[in-house]
């Protein structure tokens, strides 16, 4: 087992700072180590009335990585006091 890894047990709770990524919207959430990240993407659209026809990515700014949506809050090295970021997919299109 890698020292690094930072695994929170099923139940705890962790504390996070969670923004947009334009710095316009910022909360200071608990959250269950159960939740997946998906889930804070699915809270951060739902409060803040984001454009939901949009999909958005989540990072955890702290340390630097991309967060999977599928994976819970518990395995995904995210620990209390972390800012994390919530970022619309930029989608390229054809001009003309």
């Amino acid at each position: 087992m890698n020292d690094d890894v930072v695994v929170v047990d099923d139940g705890a709770e962790i504390s996070v700072i969670i923004r947009t990524a334009d710095q316009t919207r910022k909360a200071e959430v608990t959250v269950a180590a159960e939740n997946t990240c998906g889930d804070l993407i699915a809270g951060a659209i739902e409060n803040w009335s984001l454009d939901d026809t949009v999909d958005y990515t989540i990072s955890n700014s702290t340390k630097n990585i991309a967060l999977d949506p599928d994976e819970t809050v518990g395995k995904s090295q995210i620990e209390s006091g972390d800012m994390l970021e919530i970022q619309p997919v930029l989608v390229a299109g054809n001009v003309g």
